[in-house]
């Protein structure tokens, strides 16, 4: 235990930097518009960032190819703007490198989190025309990798019909990956061009062909090199919205010190970890990430995603019941990026009610503001105040009604009622009416479980986590078992549910030895004891 509290304590002084870090974030976003030949240079980083490492290119300049080499890492890493720069101060090593105007063109085009903009495409293209000009230069797969990422791109900026060139880069690529199977960055990008056929979010059947298809290719990579960064990264965010997400778990052990000085790289593993239940080993990847994003400022590594690394810090902790550790990363998020939506949520899941009533001013954000809507009237009801409560659940429920906002993918009105039905359910519960509040819990669940898939979701729990209770409350102990077996599927062995199913066995005079021992094992990191599913 004095381990962990060592740790905890480490991680509160370094997210006490954060205000300091928020520049280097906002320096790496605004990079994204000056990409171009005027753009800042960029230092070699080295081992720190790039490992071990190599794919040899046609070019007789070595800095021409460790800048190669360090774009192709970054661009791997999602750390793009970057990448375009290593790309291009290859091409100022070394003019005539074919590869390298390859590189910068590759780097300019959309990626699986972000589409390519007005800006990029000319300047994909242009990179791309100087690639084949220059490519009898190179070896014949060079000049086959040149061809294919030619398709790609038109003279202008035409979104409307980008989908008919990427269709025709992944059949170019699929070629160079039968000609050149031993070439393990070839395959991995000709499985990245399958991925971008692919819907972004949602949920992936694995009975689809394509599915199945995109899997293999990555998983052909990963038989022959377990540490490929490229195919690890993609592979994990290909099988998190399946069902088996834990056919990333070999790959995930050793992502994060595939490319080490890319953060993004380093909380790549939680994805899957959430998947599969390993809160504290998620909670370790993001502090890693977080580390990470503090020694970019001093040329040690990129921040990259940072918000996305504090989001995915306090989901993780609160799921582990590492209060401290999910309630400090949600106040750094607020405090850098202007948003007390995870704030709230955040001390809630921890009964912090004091604290939610102490923030006193209602944010004008619909989301933000109906989630301050939310947690005033949940605080003000375990409190005692139940008027306060039902102004504020009448308050919540209009302005979900009004809501036109989205959320990462979901209507904030689907959100603000799933949360509504939470405090209605609650409010419900204190006037004695049990049963009137398991209906509204179970409107809210019908709800949650047509969000879209997200990583991390929407919110840091459940509307099971309370509607279990009130089931164990009504003596209704069979279907409160249910509830927390459906909840333990959607978020494998978290301690608040697994705190829920033990007393519904109990009650039921079943055997839980093992659910006393999945408890036991997951809590351990605890800071926090609990005698319920919520408090």
């Amino acid at each position: 235990m004095s381990k962990q509290i060592s740790k905890t304590t480490r991680l509160i002084l370094l997210f006490g930097l954060g205000l300091v870090l928020a520049v280097s974030v906002i320096f790496h976003d605004a990079l994204s518009s000056l990409i171009g030949r005027n753009a800042p240079t960029i230092p070699l980083y080295g081992e720190v960032l790039t490992g071990n490492f190599n794919h040899k290119i046609s070019t007789a300049e070595p800095e021409a190819q460790a800048y190669f080499n360090q774009g192709f890492q970054l661009r791997y890493g999602f750390a793009k703007p970057e990448a375009v720069r290593s790309f291009q101060a290859a091409e100022q090593r070394d003019p005539a490198c074919a590869m390298c105007y390859w590189g910068e063109a590759w780097a300019l085009g959309h990626y699986l989190n972000e589409p390519m903009t007005a800006e990029e495409a000319p300047r994909a293209y242009a990179a791309a025309q100087k690639a084949l000009a220059l490519a009898k230069t190179g070896t014949a797969e060079e000049q086959d990798l040149i061809q294919a990422i030619a398709l790609r791109y038109s003279p202008t900026f035409e979104p409307e019909t980008q989908p008919e060139r990427d269709l025709a880069y992944a059949q170019a690529m699929e070629k160079v990956a039968q000609r050149y199977p031993e070439d393990l960055d070839a395959v991995t990008l000709y499985g990245e061009s399958l991925f971008l056929l692919e819907p972004r979010r949602g949920t992936r059947d694995l009975s689809n062909p394509r599915v199945q298809k995109l899997l293999t290719v990555f998983e052909t990579v990963l038989d022959q090199d377990i540490r490929h960064g490229g195919a690890c990264h993609l592979y994990i965010h290909a099988t998190e919205a399946t069902a088996e997400p834990e056919r990333a778990e070999p790959c995930a052990e050793y992502i994060s010190d595939a490319i080490p000085g890319v953060s993004h790289i380093n909380h790549m593993p939680s994805h899957t970890w959430n998947e599969v239940g390993r809160w504290g080993d998620s909670v370790q990847a993001n502090q890693t990430a977080l580390q990470t994003d503090l020694k970019a400022l001093k040329g040690e590594g990129l921040a990259v995603y940072h918000g996305h690394n504090l989001q995915m810090l306090l989901y993780s902790a609160s799921m582990d019941g590492q209060s401290a550790i999910a309630l400090q990363a949600a106040q750094d998020y607020a405090t850098q990026f202007g948003d007390i939506s995870f704030q709230l949520l955040t001390l809630l899941r921890f009964g912090k009610f004091d604290d939610i009533l102490a923030i006193n001013q209602r944010p004008t954000t619909e989301m933000a503001g109906g989630l301050w809507d939310f947690a005033q009237g949940y605080s003000q009801l375990r409190q005692g105040n139940l008027e306060a409560a039902q102004q504020l659940l009448l308050q919540l429920k209009a302005n979900a009604e009004s809501s036109q906002s989205v959320f990462r993918q979901s209507p904030v009105k689907d959100l603000l009622v799933i949360v509504g039905g939470i405090l209605e359910g609650e409010i419900k519960q204190q006037q004695g009416d049990l049963e009137g509040a398991i209906a509204a819990q179970t409107q809210a669940i019908q709800l949650e479980d047509q969000l879209v898939y997200d990583e991390p979701e929407q919110l840091p729990f459940s509307a099971r986590h309370w509607l279990g209770e009130n089931l164990l409350k009504a003596e209704r102990y069979p279907e409160a078992e249910q509830v927390y077996r459906d909840e333990l599927n959607d978020h494998p062995l978290n301690g608040w549910s697994l705190m829920g199913l033990q007393k519904a066995l109990l009650a039921q005079k079943q055997s839980s030895s093992e659910v006393e021992q999945d408890f036991q094992q997951s809590w351990a990191r605890a800071d926090l004891s609990i005698q319920a599913s919520r408090l």
